[in-house]
This record gives C-alpha cells, structure tokens and sequence, in this order.
C-alpha cells in the first residue's frame, strides 16, 4: 500500500447516495486535486448541497471517455450500478443497460486513459448467490455454487469479469473491487431498510437465514481510503458478526409474518407481499438462504475495520424509532394471534388431507 496526492477524481452516481456522500468526502480532502461527478441525473435536493466542491458533468458512462481524457483523470470510481429493477424506470432491461453495458462503457474509457492509475468498481456479496449448497463462510476465492437467479447478481458476475481482462490490459492501473455487504444505517434508504421499516415484515415459513449488514459510513469510508491509497485486489465489505433474520425483525420490534407455501411459490408471495417496487430474486433468496461472508483480507489490508452487524443494525433501529415500532407487549400479543393463524391454516390443511 502506498499513499501519495491524487489529481483529478471522477465519481459515477453523484445523484444517489453513496455517489454524492463519496465525492464530497473526497472534494474535502486535501489530497486530491480535483473532483468531477458523472451522472446523467440532476441530484436530489437532500443531495445538492454535499456536492458544492464537487464538479457535476450531466452524461452516462457512455460519455466517460470525454470526461477521463479531458480531466487527464488519474482516478475513476464507479458507484452507479442499480441494485434492483424498478418497473418505473424501465424495469430490468433498464437495469442491465446501466450496469453490463455501462460498466463496460466505462472500462473501454478507462482502458485508454493513458493518465489514468486507479478504479475502484463498486461490487456486492451477491456475486455469490444464495443457494442451499453454500458453504458456511465465503471468502474472495469461493466461487458461486449455482449461477444466481437474480438480476443483479447476474450483473454482478459480468461486471466482475470485464474487470478482471481490464486489469490484464492495464496491469499499471490499481483496480480494487469492492464487493459490499447490504448497506444499512439510521441514514440509509435502501430496499432492505424499506423492508424492516415497515411495520409487519414478511418471511419465508420455515427459514430463519443468517444476515450480514454493511454500516453506510463504513462503507464510505472504505470507498476514500480506496482512492487516497493503493489497495489492489478484491474485497468482502462487511460488519463482523451475524444476525438471523428473526433476530433483526425483533431488534427493529416489527412483527414477521410468515408465508405459508413451501419453496417457489413461497418465494413468488413474497415478492409480491414485499409491497413496494424494487424487490427481485436477489432479495427473495437472500431471506431464504442468508448469506456470511469472511473479511480478514480486507481488514489487514485496509488496516480498518468496520463496525459489527449487530452494531450497524442497531443503528438503522435508533434512527427509525418512532416509525410505527411496536411495543414489547404489542409485539408479544401480535406474534401470539399469528402463531395461532398458522396453527389454524395447518390443522385445515390436515382436515382437508
């Protein structure tokens, strides 16, 4: 690892959240020179002003190349990857554009840059799957058992694989990938902080997965200490720790309500219960199977480590008291009136056999 002054610094997805809060904790570092955001949508208000210092360019990865060889870019850091469709928006095919074809957009810029010394690529844990051959722990090496049902994991393993005949092309560019852990937080707002939020929270009868979660500012702070010094390789971002999803819905004092039908329809009803737009199958199997995944490497290589699950669940909690969170007795006299549903469903179940 060394650390030395970077000049320009161009960030993907400034309209979104972890963008806008990477290229502002960047802008306010002394060590770089200069930081250009390349997005082709205008940041929110909650966004706009962490991007005062920041340099704003309206334009997809498509227009990379322009921006990297006009800054002379020594840095590109690419964070804009959708994690889950939005029917909204154009739904999958939307999505698939964005990351495959827009990451590979941005690599062919990236390739000729001849300026250019550091990518750091945005990554998810998904690349792994959820599946019920899964071992206990994955490392950076654990290869997917079964190719995963999900979009966004799909993308993933694409977007990994251009990376890796990017770093043969250019073996005198850093390149760091960083494969995150879902990200939660009393800030953040993601599908997975949608889905413990709300007041009654769907299950999958009968699985009770093991969960890792990812402190949003850990995760920004592993993105700056990415850029500032040299970091090759790829990495597992995640608190240490595990928490079952059952233990996670009583922390966030919601009340599970499990899904009676086994196996896929049971996975199809809770896409559909999940209420809001943005849940997929990487979701479904992630509550199904859970996921854990191991970070020596990254805390000896970043020399940092980020705060446990439990701690960063913890905190999503505090920030959301007040949102309809039940009372321990609420909670006891609904979980009891449940319990009793799926009592009654099955002994109907057993008449009807």
């Amino acid at each position: 690892m060394r650390s030395r002054p970077t000049g320009s610094v161009v960030v993907t997805g400034v309209s979104r959240f972890l963008g806008a809060h990477v290229a502002a904790r960047l802008a306010a570092d002394d060590r770089i020179g200069r930081v250009v955001g390349l997005d082709p949508h205008a940041p929110p208000p909650e966004f706009a002003h962490l991007l005062d210092g920041v340099e704003q360019v309206r334009g997809d990865a498509g227009s990379a190349s322009t921006v990297i060889a006009d800054l002379e870019a020594e840095a590109v850091v690419h964070l804009a990857l959708i994690t889950a469709p939005d029917q909204r928006h154009g739904g999958r095919a939307a999505m698939k554009e964005q990351n495959v074809i827009g990451t590979m957009q941005l690599l062919a810029a990236c390739q000729q840059a001849p300026r250019l010394r550091k990518l750091v690529m945005r990554s998810s844990t998904a690349a792994y799957g959820a599946s019920f051959r899964d071992p206990a722990v994955f490392t950076e090496d654990t290869e997917p058992r079964e190719v995963p049902r999900g979009g966004f994991a799909r993308d993933i393993l694409d977007i990994e694989g251009y990376v890796r005949g990017f770093r043969r092309r250019r073996p005198d560019v850093t390149a760091t990938v960083l494969r995150f852990a879902p990200f939660i937080g009393s800030n953040a707002d993601t599908t997975l902080t949608r889905y413990f939020a709300r007041p009654v929270v769907p299950t999958v009868l009968g699985r009770d997965p093991r969960l890792q979660f990812l402190h949003i500012e850990d995760a920004l702070e592993i993105v700056h200490r990415s850029v500032v010094d040299d970091h090759a390789g790829t990495f597992n971002v995640a608190g240490a720790g595990v928490l079952s999803l059952s233990q996670a819905i009583r922390r966030a004092g919601r009340i599970p309500v499990p899904v009676l039908e086994p196996g896929l329809s049971a996975a199809s009803n809770l896409v559909r219960n999940l209420g809001r737009s943005g849940y997929g199958l990487d979701q479904v199997d992630l509550f199904v199977h859970g996921r854990v995944v191991d970070t020596t490497r990254l805390v000896e290589e970043f020399d940092y480590t980020p705060r446990s699950t439990a701690d960063a669940f913890d905190d999503f909690v505090s920030g959301h008291r007040g949102g309809a969170v039940l009372a321990r007795e609420q909670l006891a006299i609904a979980e009891r009136a449940i319990l009793d549903g799926i009592r009654q469903a099955r002994a109907t179940v057993q008449e009807k056999a």
